[in-house]
């Protein structure tokens, strides 16, 4: 499977390099060239540096021939917006958006776009910590 993940942060990173130690083909973009350290100096796998929104930076990353586009840029709008590129403009079947605002991630995945939100996960999961303490009832 060939991926282009954009956003070289620590999640980034981390997914292209469990992706490439799995024998994928990985290609990363990024705007600064200096977060492509986190990668390690072993990385196997390919970096773009440039704005993962610019059609020419998504086609030198190989975009027309990706299987799958990971968007975990620090923002919202790009991460939104680069994937309903890569899925609707070049045809990726699997384009998925990390979204931190709940509303925008259940709406931008109503229209296709896989959305992953870890604002909405963590509150679920600190719920099921906290619940999960059996703490007593309080009387009102």
């Amino acid at each position: 499977m060939y991926v282009v993940i954009a956003g070289c942060g620590r999640v980034g990173s981390g997914i292209a390099k469990v992706l490439v130690a799995e024998g994928h083909d990985v290609t990363v973009i990024d705007e600064d060239a200096d977060s492509f350290e986190l990668l390690g100096d072993d990385f196997p796998g390919q970096f773009v540096t440039g704005a993962a929104l610019d059609w020419d930076v998504l086609k030198e990353a190989g975009i027309e021939g990706a299987d799958a586009f990971v968007a975990v840029t620090d923002g919202d709008n790009t991460n939104i917006v680069c994937a309903q590129i890569a899925q609707r403009k070049f045809g990726v079947t699997c384009a998925v958006a990390r979204v931190y605002d709940p509303a925008r991630a259940e709406l931008f995945a109503s229209t296709g776009v896989r959305t992953v939100c870890p604002t909405r996960d963590a509150r679920s999961l600190l719920l099921d910590a906290v619940h999960s303490c059996q703490l007593p009832q309080r009387e009102v």
